[in-house]
């Protein structure tokens, strides 16, 4: 298990990385999907077959436009627990400008999700429910209310470290918590503000 110490510096590059995508994008439409397994496939899927189906979904992406067109960022924390068995924590960022419907788009993924993996998958769209505090879904790089709920709330989720993956790591390589890579800046981008 990490310790506090990693788990808080996972939250603060983060934060930053989120810090990054907004000043390249105005307006960044947060998609939260969980994926898994179906029962009893749930019981019984490696690491390395969840890794493989995870690679396969993001390698495929460019194949899939009509999903992962307009998408500029992710982060994903894969967990076990012996209940839901092998499982991803996903957020997944589009450009706000040109994707608005982030609940339409959670159940994309999830559908993609489950085509990727055999119909062995399940998912989950979070920007379905109802939250007291939503930091998820649509975000104006202005909007420093909601700015601070994705924080709090869903990147320090995201970043805990319970239910780790430990348990069934078979490699000590592997890691737990990925996201994806600041875009290089190609000069003046996206949206003058004032």
């Amino acid at each position: 298990m990490a310790d506090k110490k990693n788990i808080n510096k996972r939250i603060e590059s983060t934060k930053k990385y989120i810090d990054e995508l907004s000043n390249h994008h105005s307006k960044l439409n947060i998609v939260r999907v969980d994926l898994g397994y179906k029962k009893p496939h749930s019981e019984n899927v490696t690491l390395e077959e969840a890794n493989s189906d995870l690679a396969r979904m993001f390698n495929n992406m460019r194949s899939k436009p009509s999903v992962f067109k307009d998408k500029v960022g992710y982060v994903c924390k894969k967990e076990y627990t012996k209940d839901k068995g092998l499982h991803i924590h996903a957020i997944f960022i589009y450009d706000g400008q040109k994707v608005q419907k982030d609940a339409f788009k959670g159940d994309e993924i999830g559908r993609y999700w489950e085509q990727t993996t055999k119909g062995k998958g399940s998912s989950h769209n979070c920007n379905r429910n109802e939250y007291k505090r939503n930091g998820i879904g649509m975000l104006d790089h202005r909007d420093s209310d909601k700015r601070k709920i994705l924080d709090e709330d869903v990147i320090s989720y995201l970043c805990k470290d319970e239910q780790d993956i430990e348990p069934i790591k078979e490699n000590e390589k592997v890691r737990a918590f990925t996201r994806g890579t600041v875009p290089k800046s190609k000069g003046n981008i996206g949206r003058p503000r004032g």
